[in-house]
């Protein structure tokens, strides 16, 4: 049933006039008996469609209400009360007035009406404007032609080439279809083991269907890929992967282990645009539930550590927020979410989260000793590798513990490699090279090569004799040992 008090009381007033005919619309009196009926409705008390109030119809105006509605084919409409030729206009607002005000509109977007209408005034003081209309007769006119105050623009909103868009709350048909991350910087600083008192970020993860909190853990410092993805991948392991998921232009968000983790995994990444987080206003609104409920049950505990914040926190989520009804879906998000549709997928493994969340990029082997050097750290590869030019590597800058040799055309791990110990290598003997090549060690060459056999062939089939003159020593001649033995 609609809420009458935002029924306008043009519509109150139709509906109650008809239904104090109703009776003789659905059961019509017979003949000679109408005016019988007239006077018995109108003995009756009736409420007032306004103020409530108790009140008694005249017979004349329930007949002229009856015939008005009898042979209308919306009796309701035919009751209505008769719209004023000038509804909608204002014809206590003179053109002179009118053009005034939008100037002052115009020139002062941030004025308030009274401001604009002490200036209206101010200005009829200096020139003629006739009578002027009343304040509120101003404040009509001027939200009915859109001249309300504008608000104060945002920095962005004023740098060159900036567009507005229009705004459209949206809304994916299939629970996992899309997830909504985003960080949040706490208001509250807790007390860090070192001693200093730290304000937190908060990491959450949001099903945009069913408004399912999958994840929510705060952490000490910036916003970090690291932090990005230790948080992602435990809202993936405790729900599943999701099909897509939307998040803001953050270094975190955009980093090359993020997009190329997210690829691997077959999740479609969106990104809002630039200087516009209403994209993201679901994961907002999270962020107000967090500060209006969650941290105002905190307000009384004095020492506040990470750990109590987030166990604090854990509970929070999965036993209220997530069993709360949510105003706008009229469903707990846990309900929701069992209800699906679902086009979720099964998380792989950790292993498998941790080797995709890696950029991957390419080095320059070492001959020398087959190592290859990415962030500054030098690893070392299998003997069985030392062919590759150009070895690929998967790296995570935060963890250089250890980096993935993988085939560049099919993505497959061949080895994972560690960084190089010269003390460990310094320790031990070295074994015989095996040759990698897939050819064998090489015979003694034998013969002329065929290349030139060819060319020998071809150029005797020419004819012509060889074009050198071969030198044969005269036997007169001393050879060297003999000039030697005359010099002693």
């Amino acid at each position: 049933m609609a809420d009458e008090s935002t029924t306008s009381a043009r519509v109150r007033w139709a509906r109650f006039r008809f239904g104090v005919i109703a009776t003789l619309m659905s059961s019509p009196p017979a003949d000679g008996e109408l005016a019988a009926v007239f006077s018995a409705l109108a003995a009756k008390i009736w409420r007032h469609p306004t103020t409530g109030e108790t009140i008694r119809i005249s017979a004349k105006s329930i007949e002229r209400w009856y015939y008005c509605a009898r042979a209308e084919a919306e009796p309701i409409r035919a009751l209505e009360r008769k719209v004023p030729k000038h509804a909608g206009t204002h014809p206590s607002v003179t053109p002179q007035v009118d053009e005034v005000l939008r100037d002052l509109r115009r020139e002062h977007p941030r004025w308030t009406f009274q401001l604009v209408f002490d200036n209206l005034q101010a200005l009829a003081r200096e020139r003629p404007l006739g009578v002027l209309p009343g304040y509120a007769t101003v404040c009509r006119f001027m939200r009915h032609h859109g001249l309300a105050r504008m608000r104060r623009p945002r920095r962005h909103e004023q740098e060159p080439g900036f567009v507005p868009r229009e705004r459209r709350s949206f809304e994916v048909g299939h629970v996992h279809g899309l997830w909504h991350c985003d960080f949040h910087d706490g208001r509250r600083k807790v007390l860090a083991s070192n001693g200093e008192w730290v304000v937190p970020v908060l990491f959450g993860l949001l099903d945009d269907r069913s408004r399912l909190c999958c994840h929510a853990q705060w952490y000490l410092g910036e916003e970090r890929t690291e932090i990005f993805v230790h948080g992602l991948c435990q809202g993936l392991q405790k729900r599943g992967l999701p099909r897509a998921l939307l998040s803001d232009n953050g270094k975190a968000m955009t980093a090359a282990e993020s997009r190329e983790g997210l690829s691997r995994l077959s999740i479609d990444h969106h990104t809002t645009l630039a200087q516009t987080p209403e994209q993201n206003g679901k994961q907002e609104v999270f962020w107000g539930q967090v500060e209006g409920r969650l941290m105002a049950m905190l307000e009384g505990e004095k020492e506040l550590t990470l750990e109590l914040l987030n166990r604090a926190t854990q509970a929070w989520v999965e036993c209220e927020y997530n069993h709360a009804v949510h105003d706008e879906t009229k469903q707990t998000p846990v309900a929701r979410w069992l209800a699906g549709p679902s086009v979720g997928r099964p998380c792989p493994s950790s292993d498998d989260l941790r080797h995709a969340f890696r950029m991957e990029v390419s080095r320059t082997q070492r001959k020398s000793d087959g190592t290859i050097t990415v962030a500054g750290v030098r690893y070392e590869l299998p003997n069985v590798y030392r062919t590759l030019l150009r070895p690929t590597v998967r790296v995570a800058r935060w963890d250089l513990s250890s980096v993935d040799l993988v085939d560049p055309h099919r993505g497959t791990l061949l080895a994972t490699l560690l960084p190089l110990d010269k003390q460990k290598n310094a320790e031990r003997g070295r074994r015989a090279l095996v040759d990698a090549s897939p050819v064998a060690v090489a015979a003694a060459p034998a013969g002329i090569a065929p290349l030139l056999r060819q060319l020998m062939a071809d150029y005797a089939a020419t004819g012509l004799p060889p074009a050198y003159v071969p030198y044969e020593p005269q036997g007169n001649e001393p050879d060297a040992t003999q000039m030697e033995e005359s010099d002693s």
